[in-house]
């Protein structure tokens, strides 16, 4: 979980890995809000905030190239720290054979899904395995646990999406779960990837959250309705172009939503989204 210095105070740049996930992040900081703070390289309206691709918190390791959409290691941006119960987005890339060594988390539900290649994972739960695309990780980090990530594959890069959720229970018992989706199941409708309910399609998390993939031809208007009254939408534009209230957006452009119960997006060619529904007040 980031933080052990408010989110507001973090000097990244004087932590490691391990103990930049094992801080402490203060969601009651009233500097932080919603996120939905103007700034020249945000666009914000009356229920609407647009982050441009071009405007996330980069990092080049060589072998690690990552995108942030909210603050993360050495990209501290106050007013990216989060949208509602959402903390994390990060945009990965991670060379051949490399990746992250053991390292802790707790209280912060942890969703991974690979764009290309496979990432292999082990966890103290006993939890090992190859995590391929197509295919939807979550950890419930709970009271506590360890874990690595690593590229399994030693001829080509994985690229991923990780996310982390502030839950709604603190100190639960750790859970794994991972979900293999076909694909087809995303052709021009929304495939439901997760949701708070363990019998429901996809994974399941302790929050009151919702997400969903879509591959959507040009030429369309896709509809998305919440699913629970007072949660906000994030949208992330993985490929293509688009237009959400008179506004574009393109490859991994977002747009964060809120005291709406549904939007509708028009697509200018083919492509894909990634919708996170969620909370607007952490609990």
């Amino acid at each position: 979980m980031l933080g052990g210095l408010a989110a507001s105070k973090l000097s990244a740049k004087e932590l490691t890995w391990s103990e930049l996930c094992n801080a402490t992040f203060d969601p009651l900081d009233k500097e932080i809000g919603f996120n939905h703070l103007p700034n020249k390289k945000s666009l914000v309206m009356n229920n609407m905030v647009i982050h441009r691709a071009n405007t996330r918190g980069h990092q080049d390791h060589g072998w690690l190239k990552a995108n942030h959409s909210f603050s993360f290691a050495n990209y501290h941006n106050p007013e990216r720290m989060h949208f509602g119960v959402l903390r994390v987005l990060n945009d990965d890339y991670i060379e051949a054979g490399r990746g992250f060594g053991t390292h802790p988390h707790d209280n912060m539900e942890i969703i991974t899904i690979p764009l290309e290649g496979d990432l292999e994972h082990k966890d103290s739960m006993g939890n090992s395995g190859v995590i391929r695309h197509g295919d939807v990780q979550v950890m419930s980090a709970g009271k506590g646990i360890m874990h690595s990530e690593f590229n399994y594959n030693k001829d080509k890069p994985v690229k991923l999406f990780q996310i982390w959720l502030f839950p709604n229970k603190r100190n639960v018992e750790p859970r794994y779960d991972q979900v293999t989706f076909d694909s087809k199941g995303r052709d021009n409708q929304w495939q439901q990837i997760l949701s708070p309910n363990s019998d429901d399609e996809g994974v399941w998390i302790h929050q009151d959250a919702w997400f969903h993939l879509g591959d959507f031809d040009g030429g369309k208007t896709v509809n998305y309705n919440l699913k629970r009254q007072g949660n906000g939408m994030y949208l992330m534009m993985i490929s293509g172009k688009a237009t959400i209230n008179g506004q574009t957006i393109n490859s991994r452009d977002a747009v964060g939503l809120w005291d709406t119960d549904k939007v509708a997006i028009e697509t200018q060619e083919d492509s894909r989204f990634l919708m996170l529904e969620v909370p607007m007040q952490i609990a």
